[in-house]
């Protein structure tokens, strides 16, 4: 089932210029880019996005990590989309990651990985709608 994703670029993938590079993989993955921008977060909007972690021992860290710069938000579409980019990424630590993936290749540690993916088709639409209005979502429909 065709089915739409969020993925985002973190701040370490648009420092180290990666950018072009992970879009590029994601495209030869068959994923298709129905949505993307280049925004920075202030940390009142991380804190957002990133609720689900508030108690977590790492969400301080986090949201520092997420508003360093900007990031870039995409929504991709393929079928399976979820359990197929979470695939292509690899693990969230890039020394437990397939070789071959994203995060293996070229991801600095478990929080420097440069990219999030959602987790669940659930997650995946509240998450689009999160960064993508609905018009922004439906540009490519």
């Amino acid at each position: 089932m065709t089915e739409r994703t969020l993925a985002i670029l973190k701040p370490d993938c648009v420092r180290r210029g990666l950018i072009g590079k992970v879009i590029q993989r994601l495209e030869e993955a068959g994923f298709k880019i129905c949505a993307a921008k280049m925004v920075r977060l202030s940390k009142e909007t991380a804190g957002a996005f990133y609720a689900v972690h508030k108690n977590k021992p790492f969400y301080a860290e986090l949201l520092d990590f997420m508003t360093e710069t900007s990031i870039v938000p995409l929504v991709l579409e393929k079928e399976n989309a979820v359990r197929r980019l979470r695939e292509v990424i690899g693990a969230t630590d890039p020394k437990e990651a397939s070789p071959g993936t994203i995060r293996r290749d070229l991801a600095e540690d478990k929080q420097r990985n440069l990219i999030h993916a959602s987790d669940s088709a659930e997650n995946a639409a509240i998450e689009i709608t999160f960064f993508f209005s609905q018009y922004e979502r439906h540009l490519t429909s």
